[in-house]
């Protein structure tokens, strides 16, 4: 594939906080790329760079090679998506659709042809009469992404285009947006803080944190084989415990030694290790490598989640097999359900689930230091 774009060393501050803190990303042609992160971690100021809405403080923005940190967004090959869709509430789908082209002095019988093209590709054609105001979210967003589309850009940018939609509607669109990407083999950059929403629907996942790139790579990568605690805790679920690489393929944790897949650290490295709540099995007491109390169980339609206490930690078990609370069980580990990762600046802050947020470990904390 074609390199489309590239980041070289962006670094971007507001008031004297760094937003971006120098980072570097290769972009191809015909590629599905999410900018996935938490709320304030420099993903949509990212966007904002390569559509031109922002100019960075350092670093060099190239399309197709050329260096365009000075081009205004109007003239790059490159259109928005804004979360709010900036429909004209006074036009009627089709000269929403066609307003790009008529800005453009573009003929009126190949605007005719051009929307009527757009409104086929985003399942519109009975709208095209139709008020914007009129229309549903999905269907203004549609409209949206035709307009933006009808110019045949390089890139498509989509700013959190889905946020504003019911959970089954998101869904739909998601296919959509994926649908249509396909179809026009234009290179959409999609940000989102919703981890499903950038497994579902990528080629390639950049997880952003602080305004640094954490990690790059296919949605399969990013889930199986996260780079650091961070990665490993806003991907999905993740039991995340100190450990000790013994050596290659052997690790400890949990106050017993396991088998597993990973190699090349050093003898006695402290790690961390990760084990996904449905890699783990529940057995008897017997036989499990790690006993535990359950703590709570919550049936969640397809499975159960079940809180394990082992030693204190607080294991996530997701299974189809009913356990009680109260009750002691055993756990049992595949050497390819741990995944062992360097220590880094994320260790120690995420693990357990005493509770599903820092936030409430947090206040407790408070509460303590006040006590005191």
């Amino acid at each position: 594939m074609n390199k489309i774009i590239e980041l070289k060393n962006i670094s971007k501050a507001y008031d004297g906080q760094t937003v971006l803190d120098n980072i570097s990303l290769d972009i191809y042609d015909n590629e599905f790329v999410t900018l996935l992160g938490p709320s304030g971690c420099g993903k949509t100021t990212t966007l904002r760079i390569i559509g031109g809405f922002e100019t960075p403080d350092a670093g060099d923005v190239l399309f197709m090679g050329e260096r365009i940190n000075d081009v205004p967004p109007h003239r790059r090959n490159v259109n928005t998506v804004f979360q709010r869709y900036a429909l004209f509430p006074h036009l009627n789908v089709f000269e929403n659709i066609a307003f790009p082209l008529r800005e453009k002095r573009v003929p009126r019988d190949e605007i005719e042809a051009r929307v009527d093209e757009m409104l086929s590709m985003v399942e519109l054609k009975g709208f095209r009469n139709r008020g914007v105001t009129n229309l549903s979210g999905g269907q203004q967003q549609r409209v949206a992404i035709a307009r933006a589309l009808i110019s045949h850009p390089r890139v498509l940018l989509l700013d959190e285009p889905l946020a504003a939609l019911d959970l089954k509607l998101r869904k739909d669109m998601q296919q959509e947006l994926k649908r249509i990407q396909k179809a026009t083999g234009i290179t959409f950059v999609f940000v989102t803080h919703d981890q499903e929403e950038a497994l579902s629907m990528s080629d390639t996942i950049v997880v952003i944190s602080d305004g640094r790139i954490q990690q790059i790579g296919t949605s399969t990568d990013i889930y199986n084989e996260p780079q650091n605690a961070f990665v490993a805790d806003f991907i999905g679920e993740s039991n995340i415990l100190d450990g000790v690489m013994l050596g290659d393929l052997s690790v400890s944790f949990s106050g017993h030694i396991f088998n597993c897949l990973d190699k090349g650290f050093a003898p006695n490295e402290p790690v961390d290790v990760v084990v996904r709540p449905e890699d783990v099995d529940i057995v008897p007491v017997g036989d499990g490598m790690l006993t535990g109390v359950v703590t709570s169980v919550t049936f969640m339609g397809v499975h159960y989640e079940v809180i394990v206490d082992i030693g204190g930690f607080k294991w996530m078990i997701q299974t189809t097999d009913f356990v009680s609370e109260d009750e002691r069980i055993g756990l049992y580990i595949e050497p390819d359900a741990i995944h062992v990762m360097k220590k880094s600046e994320y260790s120690g802050m995420f693990g357990d689930y005493s509770s599903f947020s820092n936030e409430l470990d947090e206040l407790s904390d408070a509460e303590g230091e006040a006590e005191e």
